[in-house]
């Protein structure tokens, strides 16, 4: 009981002493956190720069840190991958990408959600995301990312790795 107490109180204190999520031009959000998809689990890292008073543009980096290794044939090829692992290009991705904020749209200042576009290294992608700011420098974010148009050809065991759907969490930050 003691424990749920407590937990009630932090929440309640985070909700009564929440900031504004984004103010617009000027503003510089970072977000840190970890990166979910089929086949590998990693790290992103973000930063998003206001332009006006609904709309940023940003940057985000994903590394996979477990990935599982290939064996056997794919999509046809007549030789079998034995225990493949990938490399450092199958792992990393990086990309630009524009925002729509929509925290004074929406109404609830502590609450930035964000959908945008993205252009990245493997693909040209759309996300959705949101971050709700407990204090005035201290946050939480969560994204879902999606390719819409994918580059190369599906010829490697590791093509799929950061081209396809993606959840991110994590914490955000003001450096405002």
């Amino acid at each position: 009981m003691k424990k749920v107490i407590t937990l009630l109180f932090l929440v309640s204190f985070g909700f009564v002493n929440a900031q504004q999520a984004f103010t617009g031009k000027g503003d510089t959000r970072v977000n840190v956190g970890a990166n979910l998809q089929d086949g590998g689990s990693g790290i992103q890292g973000s930063v998003d720069f206001g332009l006006g008073e609904n709309f940023s543009f940003g940057f985000v980096a994903n590394y996979l840190l477990g990935v599982d290794n290939f064996n056997g044939f794919y999509h046809g090829n007549t030789s079998a991958y034995t225990d493949a692992k990938p490399d450092f290009g199958d792992r990393f991705d990086a990309k630009a990408r524009i925002n729509a904020n929509l925290s004074s749209v929406i109404g609830v200042e502590q609450l930035d959600v964000y959908p945008g576009l993205s252009l990245g290294l493997h693909n040209f992608g759309a996300h959705v995301g949101g971050r709700y700011f407990f204090t005035d420098g201290f946050g939480v974010f969560t994204e879902i990312g999606f390719p819409i148009a994918k580059y190369g050809t599906n010829d490697q065991p590791f093509y799929h790795l950061n081209n396809q759907a993606t959840f991110s969490l994590g914490a955000s930050f003001n450096l405002n």
